[in-house]
This record gives structure tokens, C-alpha cells and sequence, in this order.
């Protein structure tokens, strides 16, 4: 028999179980299948997005094209500044000399056949334009995540996720035909508001919609697709050696992510707390049809139409009459508050360690292709072990020690000698793996502890933070420059304090999803009572 849902009479209305409704409908059926597929699909194109610049904005060997050329009078200091042109007066010998690149500069096409390096001469006083570019592109990430993070939670998570994709489709084809520079980094800019309103909604529309005990597992598979995609981005890369192909190439398939994201129906868990219950109950019905229970879901159906009785005044008697969620709700009480403040320090820290190691690696003078390939064969064989343990030990036990342990390799890697090169990229690579455990946890662990009236502007925030360590990482990195033990002294440290941070977080292992601040705090202020007792 299903498990009939009642409302408590009183001023106040009482949560809905929404877990007792998956179950009826069916929490790990076809639906939870294709939708899941369905989100991560486009996942793999995430990181092509973020680390396309890698490739497209390559700068080949270049040199200034050379000035009235005598073949007999040129030596070495013809090409002696890829900066300055060598000119030969035929008139005057003792006049030759090095003047700017007036006419251009001549490139080796021999790997790339055009970049946007190539296409708008960005080298020598103008190399730092195409880091402005990538800038930009990050700066449009974290706009979109301030905007679209309270979006989501006002409007719904699969509109926000919709217009995002097509944003993305549309600004990433465009910025492939851009005619200059300008125009680029404007498209670069949108495509990364839409990168970021894609990434706050496609892991907490599939948590919305997974039981309690398949959460990990769908983050998981979700966090491979992203480093999956590093990979891909390489293959792409290397069969298409003209930039505007292959911005083309991974921005066009998001008009096919637009149209089926279509078929994709809004969490339930939000249209109810949002008091939106005839969508919800279409909803639930539907997923009963694709799982193979359309009989429950017409029970579920019946039993929980009486939700409908609830009239505006009782809901508006349970808020208290309080204006709808802020981003104020996150530091407004001190359970939420604890949570946030510690969630946001573990992804800057991470994230400016994570980023600055990614720069950092260079120095160790492997090849760019193979470090991706194999650095990203690391990233996933680590997200594989997080994986199998947040399944046995818990998520805060994960976050803690993964971050903790990602420190102390680093620090470990201080005081190897410089002769032993290798020894010390053994350490750092440990790090490195551990840094992206801790993250894959953070996107799961993120989305559980946040409640659904302000998950995705708490998460929002989560990715504010993750981008300012990203642009915090080369400023650290500018310190070697002064003392060389500072920026792996710093990225150590980090992580360490930002794992003890996570151990006063509570535990999410098997513990429903929740869906009020009040339900939060309330939780919260259990736990004190329960180490009392005992």
C-alpha cells in the first residue's frame, strides 16, 4: 500500500516527504537513467569550454618579417629578437639595426594552422591580451554564478539550465566567427555566464531527483565526464588544428543539448517547496510512466492532492510573512552560517591550489600534450577511489582527509632537493590527485548540506569562491619570484586549515536531502544534544 501523506492542521504546514514520494514513483528506474545520461552528456564538452585557450590561443614560433632581406649580410642577429625587426641599409652598412615589427611577423604554421595569436598578432607588447581573454572568460563564470545561483532558486532549476545551454551554443559559435579581438572576448565573456548556469543546475537537478543512497554514485559518474572531457579536448585539439573549427566544434553541439534539455521536467522537491503542486504531481506522474509504475503514480497522484487545500494565507503564516530566500539565508543563522563559511573557505583553498599546481607543473619541462593526457588520467583514477570510499566512510571524512593529505604532499615536496626532480613531482602529483578528490566530494557534499530553498545559492556562492582561488593562484605563484619555497608553502598550508574547517561540518552519509533552514538548524542543534546524552 502506499504510504498515504498528511498535512498536520495549525498554523504551520508540515514538510513534505518527498523521499516517500520518489519511492512510490520509482527512485532508480529509466527516468533517473536517461536524465542523468542526458545531463552528463554535455559535461564532457565542460572542460573543452574551460581549457580550450590552451589550444586555440597557442603561440607558434614567430618572427618579425625581415626588412629589405640581403642573404649575404644577415647573420645570427637577424633573428636575434622574435620583437624586432633587423634592417639591412643597403646604402648605409653601418646603419643596420633592429627597429619594432612594423610589417608583421611571419609564423610557424606547422602545428597550428591558425590560432588567435596568429589571426590578431598577439605576441611580444600584446602576448598578455590573450591571458585578458581567458580572464574574461573566468570573470564571466563568476558573474554568472552571482546572478544565476538565486535565479535558480527562485525560478527553477531546469529554466535557468535551458537558457544556459542555448546561451552557451549561441556566444561560443559566435565567438568562432568573431572578426576581432574585441568581439571574441565579449562572446568568450557570455559563454562563460552560461557555462556557470549550466554547472549550478545539472548536479542539483539530478540530486533532486536520486534516492538518498545513489547520490554519491551519480556525482561520481558526472565528476569522470568532466575529467573525461580534458581528454577529449585533446583529441579534438589535435585534429583540429585551426581555432575557429575548434571553437565550433565545442560550442555547436549545445543546440542539441538545448533542444532534448527540453524533455527534462522540473525537480518536484522544488515545485513543492515552492507551493507549485499540480506541476509537481504532472511531474511525479510522469516519472512513475517512464519507471514502469503509472498505477502508483495515479495513487500518489490521489493521495497527496489534498496538498492543493493549502491556501496562501497558511503559507504565508509558516514564512512569517518573510520576503522570499536571499543569499542572506546563508549567514542568517548559525547553523547555516557554520556551513557556509566552511564550505567557501575549502573551495577557494582548494581551488588556488589546484589551479596554481596546474601552472606550476610547467616548470617541470614535460611535454603539454602528455602532461594533460597523464595528469588527467590521474585526476580520474583519484575521483574513482573518492568514489568507493564516500560510499563507506562518509563524505566529512573524505573532505577532511583529502584535503588534509593534499596539503601535507606538498609541504612533503619543500625540502626535496632540486636535483631530485622527479622525486618532487611524484609529491606533487599525490597532491594534485588528492586536491581532485577533494573537489568531486565538494560538488556532492555542497549540494546535500545546502537546503532546497537556497541550494543553488549556496552552491552559487561555492563557485564564486572556487573562481577567486583560480584568480588568487598566479598572484601566489608571482611570489617564487621573491622567495621559491612561497607558493608550494602557501598551497600546502591551505588545504591543511581548510580540511580541519571541514571536520566541523555535519555528516550527509544516508541522511535525506534537506529542504528548509529550519529543518537545518534543527538538525544542527540535535547534534550537541546527541553528544550529550552519550
Amino acid at each position: 500500500m502506499p504510504r498515504r501523506l498528511s498535512l498536520c492542521p495549525g498554523p504551520t504546514v508540515a514538510p513534505v516527504p518527498f523521499g516517500d514520494l520518489l519511492e512510490e514513483v520509482g527512485s532508480t528506474g529509466l527516468f533517473q537513467l536517461f536524465s542523468t545520461v542526458l545531463l552528463s552528456i554535455p559535461v564532457l564538452l565542460l572542460a573543452s569550454h574551460n581549457l580550450v585557450q590552451n589550444f586555440s590561443a597557442a603561440s607558434p614560433e614567430h618572427r618579425c618579417h625581415l626588412v629589405q632581406l640581403n642573404a649575404s649580410r644577415i647573420g645570427q642577429d637577424a633573428q636575434s629578437d622574435i620583437c624586432q625587426s633587423f634592417v639591412i641599409r643597403q646604402s648605409s652598412p653601418d646603419a643596420n639595426g633592429s627597429t619594432p615589427c612594423h610589417n608583421g611577423w611571419e609564423y610557424d604554421r606547422s602545428v597550428f594552422t591558425s590560432t588567435i595569436v596568429t589571426e590578431w598578432d598577439l605576441v611580444c607588447h600584446l602576448q598578455s591580451l590573450k591571458s585578458l581573454a581567458q580572464s574574461l572568460f573566468m570573470a564571466g563564470v563568476l558573474v554568472g554564478a552571482f546572478i544565476l545561483g538565486d535565479l535558480s532558486d527562485r525560478f527553477g532549476r531546469r529554466l535557468i539550465l535551458i537558457w544556459s545551454l542555448l546561451l552557451v551554443a549561441v556566444m561560443g559559435c559566435a565567438a568562432a566567427f568573431s572578426q576581432n579581438f574585441a568581439a571574441y572576448c565579449v562572446f568568450r565573456f557570455l559563454s562563460g555566464v552560461g557555462i556557470s548556469g549550466f554547472l549550478l543546475n545539472y548536479i542539483c537537478l539530478s540530486l533532486e531527483w536520486v534516492p538518498t543512497k545513489h547520490r554519491a554514485t551519480v556525482v561520481s559518474a558526472q565528476s569522470y565526464c568532466s575529467t573525461a572531457g580534458q581528454l577529449l579536448l585533446a583529441g579534438l585539439a589535435y585534429g583540429i588544428r585551426n581555432w575557429r573549427w575548434l571553437q565550433l566544434a565545442i560550442s555547436a553541439p549545445f543546440f542539441c543539448f538545448f533542444a532534448y534539455s527540453w524533455w527534462l521536467p522540473e525537480s518536484a522537491r522544488w515545485l513543492l517547496m515552492n507551493n507549485e503542486h499540480e506541476a509537481a504531481l504532472r511531474n511525479l506522474k510522469l516519472v512513475a510512466r517512464i519507471n514502469g509504475k503509472a498505477a502508483a503514480g495515479n495513487k500518489v497522484v490521489l493521495e497527496v492532492g489534498e496538498i492543493q487545500q493549502i491556501n496562501v494565507e497558511m503559507l504565508e503564516t509558516q514564512r512569517g510573512g518573510k520576503s522570499p530566500h536571499s543569499c542572506l539565508d546563508l549567514f542568517r543563522t548559525p547553523g547555516l552560517r557554520r556551513i557556509s563559511c566552511c564550505l567557501m573557505f575549502v573551495s577557494f583553498s582548494m581551488n588556488m591550489s589546484y589551479f596554481g599546481l596546474a601552472m606550476e607543473l610547467s616548470v617541470f619541462g614535460l611535454n603539454v600534450f602528455l602532461v594533460q593526457l597523464f595528469f588527467g588520467a590521474i585526476d580520474l583514477v583519484a575521483k574513482m577511489a573518492c568514489a568507493l570510499m564516500l560510499t563507506f566512510f562518509g563524505r566529512r571524512t573524505i573532505q577532511a582527509v583529502s584535503l588534509i593529505l593534499a596539503g601535507t604532499f606538498l609541504l612533503l615536496s619543500l625540502p626535496v632537493p632540486a636535483e631530485m626532480s622527479m622525486v618532487r613531482l611524484s609529491f606533487v602529483v599525490l597532491g594534485k590527485g588528492c586536491l581532485a578528490s577533494a573537489s568531486m566530494c565538494l560538488y556532492l557534499y555542497g549540494g546535500e548540506l545546502f537546503p532546497t530553498v537556497i541550494r543553488q545559492t549556496g552552491t552559487s556562492f561555492l563557485t564564486v569562491m572556487a573562481r577567486l582561488g583560480g584568480i588568487v593562484a598566479p598572484v601566489v605563484l608571482m611570489a617564487g619570484s621573491y622567495q621559491p619555497f612561497l607558493p608550494l608553502l602557501i598551497f600546502g598550508v591551505t588545504p591543511i586549515i581548510s580540511g580541519v574547517c571541514a571536520g566541523f561540518l555535519p555528516e550527509m552519509l544516508n541522511v535525506p536531502l534537506l529542504d528548509t533552514v529550519e529543518e537545518v538548524e534543527e538538525r544542527w542543534e540535535a547534534k550537541p544534544k546527541a553528544a550529550v546524552m552519550h
